[in-house]
């Protein structure tokens, strides 16, 4: 090689790396942990924010003496975390001037945008890639094998969309959580701006529970609705839009269920005996040990009827029996979806569905057409044990009804039938069924390793943890790209505090949940 050659290629080898431009010029080859480190630089905006980063005053730029080297200095977070890899993928440039590109760069109006929709409740769009060939699969058939670990991406977006429809349940009871009244009639519909305008609400839900508060327990300054009998619990809805039911391969119906909010329901949740799901297992007193059971409580707000509304068992078997009539000879599907409590009350309905659906086609169907009801499936978000091992067995060996179970690991409300006793636990309660999808707070990038339990068990901690989610042993996908608002807003104490310093640098301040009633974010913040 020429000494000219010999010069061009030391220079080509001296430029810094695109991936990683405050790396030190360097001709040698860079060892594993520089790759990484140059890996996340390169990604780490696809977490919060796409660089090129959010413009800051100039300061004097530094000579090269001054320089860093490649390896960023972890924050306190880091420490903690044991994760300084993933902490050095983010965008420390908006507040650490000598990481910063080119002004040029820095006013890229597509990153200005891409910032402001990560920072706002926007609709997540439905799912584009058709699931229509395999839907069933998608719906729970051989309990989503091959799907969950590593998590297949049309799975996520269809959970995720899930997830979302319980946040807006939360939303409307935010906004008007007074119960009925007699002046609003029969099952009071309410007006419900779903994320996904695909689908349609066609009926509000209410539950009532069977304790009342005494008066010497209620105070004067807390609102009426906190110990109200009734409340609003959720609704059911249904795909209308032609094209999504074709991208589907089916027309979806969906019941959605929010979590515990009012002072009776938690009063409910502490009635951890277990009773029979049914009346019609007799006297019999050996048929009574081994009949289904589940939690008083839980069954209690199934069941009972208010005063103005009908029980939620016979507000959702109504109106999914009225939907499947209205959509009859179409190819349908039912998926009940809950968080916490309302996870257990979509255990309870797509029991007592899988047998009212089934009776229906029996005596409809002729010998010719062979109608058989639609599949149905669960989606439960940190929801508790809920029954015993009679029930779960039934749920899915006679009834065929697919549980998928969203866990995350730092949640205690996952483990426990309502308020652990040595009674209960002995009672036998166990899980339903079917798959589990396992998360972790501490392999996201932006909550602290030792977020707190009202942390992980609040609905937009899980839905940000499944948007990271990979597969087990993986890392939290590098283009998760779903809005921190929601954890920037009720879990504030439980965010990194990079994340926090840079909301604060582009000015960004949340709703809070201090009751303004607007249901902007809508959900109520953990009541742990």
């Amino acid at each position: 090689m020429s000494a000219t050659a010999a010069v061009a290629a030391q220079l080509r080898h001296s430029r810094p790396s695109p991936l990683n431009p405050n790396a030190t010029a360097t001709a040698t080859t860079a060892r594993p942990s520089s790759v990484n480190t140059r890996t996340h630089l390169a990604n780490l905006d696809r977490l919060l924010v796409r660089p090129p980063p959010l413009p800051l005053p100039l300061r004097p730029k530094k000579t090269p003496a001054d320089e860093p080297r490649d390896e960023v200095e972890a924050t306190p977070d880091d420490e903690r975390s044991g994760r300084g890899g993933l902490l050095n993928a983010l965008n420390l440039s908006t507040f650490l001037p000598f990481m910063r590109k080119p002004a040029a760069d820095e006013m890229s109006p597509r990153s200005l945008a891409h910032m402001q929709r990560l920072l706002t409740l926007s609709p997540r769009p439905s799912p584009r890639g058709s699931i229509a060939v395999e839907w069933r699969r998608y719906h729970g058939e051989d309990a989503w094998a091959g799907l969950v670990d590593p998590l297949d991406q049309n799975l996520r977006r269809e959970v995720l969309r899930y997830g979302d429809f319980v946040q807006a349940a939360y939303a409307a009871f935010h906004s008007m959580p007074s119960s009925p009244s007699h002046g609003h009639g029969h099952g009071q519909h309410r007006t419900l701006v779903l994320p996904d305008r695909s689908y349609r609400a066609t009926r509000s839900l209410f539950a009532t529970s069977s304790l009342s508060i005494p008066p010497w327990a209620q105070r004067q300054s807390a609102p009426k609705w906190l110990t109200q009998r009734s409340s609003f619990v959720g609704y059911v809805a249904v795909c209308d839009n032609e094209r999504e039911v074709r991208r589907m391969g089916r027309r979806d119906i969906v019941i959605v269920l929010r979590g515990t909010a009012t002072c009776p329901e938690w009063a409910e949740n502490l009635r951890t005996g277990l009773v029979p799901v049914s009346d019609d297992d007799g006297d019999d007193t050996s048929a009574q040990q081994h009949a289904p059971k589940v939690a008083k409580g839980f069954l209690s707000l199934y069941k009972t009827t208010g005063d103005y509304v009908p029980s939620l068992s016979d507000a959702i078997v109504e109106e999914v029996r009225r939907l499947v009539e209205v959509y009859k000879g179409e190819e349908l599907s039912v998926t009940v979806v809950g968080h916490s409590l309302g996870a257990s009350l979509a255990l309870l309905a797509a029991d007592e569905l899988s047998a009212c659906l089934a009776a229906d086609a029996e005596s409809t169907c002729t010998a010719s057409d062979g109608h058989r009801p639609p599949p149905i499936a669960v989606v439960s978000f940190g929801g508790p044990k809920t029954g015993n091992r009679a029930f779960a067995d039934r749920l899915r060996h006679e009834r065929g009804v697919n549980v998928l179970r969203v866990v995350n690991a730092g949640d205690v409300v996952t483990r426990v039938p309502g308020l652990a006793t040595p009674a209960t636990m002995a009672e036998g309660y166990v899980h339903a069924g079917g798959a589990e999808l396992r998360l972790d707070s501490r392999d996201s990038p932006c909550l602290r390793p030792d977020a707190g339990p009202a942390c992980c068990h609040d609905l937009e901690a899980y839905l940000h943890l499944l948007d990271g989610f990979a597969g087990s042993g993986r890392p939290f996908r590098a283009d998760a790209s779903r809005s921190v608002a929601g954890l920037l807003a009720f879990q504030r104490s439980n965010v990194k505090r990079a994340y926090l310093d840079r909301a604060r640098v582009i000015g960004f301040e949340p709703a809070t949940a201090s009751g303004s009633g607007d249901g902007q974010y809508g959900y109520l913040a953990s009541p742990t």
